[in-house]
């Protein structure tokens, strides 16, 4: 009886094991399966993040703090990183991009180039 006992512990854990095997694959392939838009739309909230928090930051003077309020809805986890030094915020998609917006006197904040 202790044998049946035991065998049956042991399906069990092996059960356990090709269901998180097969939990962590369809992850996986979700993750696959949404890399494009997801990327896409992470390129696009950090651009227009560093940007807009560039000229809130140095053409209109106010604290990064006080201009990460600009956001827009879906946009929270964008972070911000201003470089006073060099007039420039940096905003960051965590895993997927990051981009950064220079004040350029006579052009405002533009971004630096993209490499893609």
């Amino acid at each position: 009886m202790a044998k049946a006992r035991s065998r049956t512990a042991s399906q069990k854990s092996s059960k356990g094991f090709w269901i998180l095997l097969a939990v962590i694959a369809g992850l996986f392939a979700l993750g696959l399966y949404f890399r494009a838009p997801a990327t896409g739309y992470a390129n696009a909230a950090t651009a227009y993040s560093a940007r807009v928090a560039c000229s809130c930051r140095f053409v209109a003077g106010r604290e990064l703090k006080d201009c990460a309020k600009d956001k827009l809805a879906g946009m929270e986890l964008v972070t911000l990183v201003d470089d006073a030094q060099a007039k420039s915020v940096t905003a960051r998609f965590p895993l997927l991009s990051s981009d950064t917006a220079t004040y350029r006197k006579g052009y405002g904040c533009v971004l630096s180039e993209w490499e893609g």
